[in-house]
């Protein structure tokens, strides 16, 4: 009779079915996210996408009612339609999508390509901040796929809290819904490495070597951000003048010559200066017939570069008595691009891969 007795405690401990378990296989993941694009050139499209970017705190802080009632009211109602009509200027027909996805997914397959000899155990992948393919929908794709650490890397050269700070922000509001959560790491900015720089270096020293005129000056015209940002300390206005302090000296040129501006005003805020248009027209009226422009603060071209500066600035500087402009095109998927890329990926990988 006392021998019955442990038999039937024991069956009566439950036993537990495990659910849907991760795949699990000791696989290093490398996000690659730039960021974003509406997914056609129409109104709607453009709409939704540009629903989701205002509407982070970190592109614009005070997300108030005044804010609410000016998004809802006003710019979502107007903006899209001439918005659209600027990405069909540039819209990668063949592709049925914005240059900026066609040139970070070519990034994230080159990537792949020159880490394939680490082994199978690396995968690389691609996402945008804002719009598809969703930085949540990849990181769950790398995770199913067997990855229990995960590289992300801000395609953005210098650290700005509403570019870089909102990847790690998704990233992290992503991995607060996961109960099976991989190792993260977020790759630093690249402002001031060498490898960027002389990657800057060549490729401008051979877009202008192809040009059928000298250009009297070179404008680096990075995207700008509202001054506020800076006074409250964000740290970009200080990187792109690292940037613009290496580039010059590695093209020995000095600040005449190679001329700082920032693009992309919104809003009646006070914003970085000197303005690109502003800079521009004021080149032309002063005489000046030919410039090139080059913008460093991006990693791939998109409808900033391609539109506002190779169409917009363009017809500002000829309208106001300029005759030759350049628009250099961005590091992109070249082989110094990618390299840059590559050696920033490697090096943080240190230890994982």
């Amino acid at each position: 009779m006392n021998d019955a007795a442990p038999i039937a405690a024991a069956s009566a401990v439950p036993v537990y079915a495990p659910g849907p378990v991760p795949a699990v296989g000791g696989k290093v993941g490398v996000l690659l996210v730039n960021l974003g694009t509406p997914d056609g050139a129409d109104a709607a499209s453009v709409r939704r996408y540009l629903k989701e970017f205002l509407s982070d705190p970190r592109v614009i802080e005070n997300q108030g009612l005044v804010w609410q009632l000016a998004l809802n009211g006003v710019i979502l109602r107007i903006r899209p339609r001439r918005k659209a009509r600027d990405y069909a200027k540039i819209w990668n027909q063949d592709k049925n999508e914005s240059p900026l996805k066609t040139i970070t997914r070519a990034q994230s397959e080159k990537l792949a390509a020159t880490l394939a000899p680490r082994g199978p155990r690396l995968l690389v992948d691609w996402a945008m901040r804002y719009g598809n393919p969703s930085i949540a929908s990849r990181l769950a794709d790398l995770v199913a796929r067997g990855c229990d650490r995960i590289l992300v890397v801000p395609l953005y050269p210098q650290y700005c809290a509403a570019t870089t700070a909102t990847v790690g922000d998704e990233v992290f509001r992503v991995l607060k819904t996961m109960r099976f959560q991989p190792a993260l790491r977020i790759a630093p900015p690249y402002y001031a490495d060498a490898a960027y720089i002389d990657a800057l270096a060549s490729s401008t020293s051979a877009a202008l070597a192809q040009l059928d005129f000298k250009p009297d000056l070179i404008l680096a015209s990075f995207h700008g951000i509202p001054k506020l940002f800076v006074d409250k300390g964000d740290p970009y206005y200080a990187h792109c003048l690292e940037t613009m302090r290496l580039l010059r000296a590695k093209l020995a040129l000095d600040e005449s010559r190679l001329v700082l501006t920032f693009q992309s005003r919104f809003g009646r805020a006070q914003w970085l200066e000197p303005a690109t248009d502003k800079t521009v027209k004021q080149l032309a009226k002063d005489g000046i017939k030919r410039i090139a422009v080059i913008t460093p603060g991006f990693s791939a071209d998109c409808l900033e570069t391609l539109e506002e500066i190779a169409g917009e600035n363009a017809e500002i500087f000829k309208h106001n008595g300029g005759e030759h402009f350049a628009a250099i095109p961005c590091l992109n998927d070249s082989a110094p691009g990618v390299d840059v890329i590559r050696q920033l990926t490697e090096r943080e990988l240190e230890g994982w891969a």
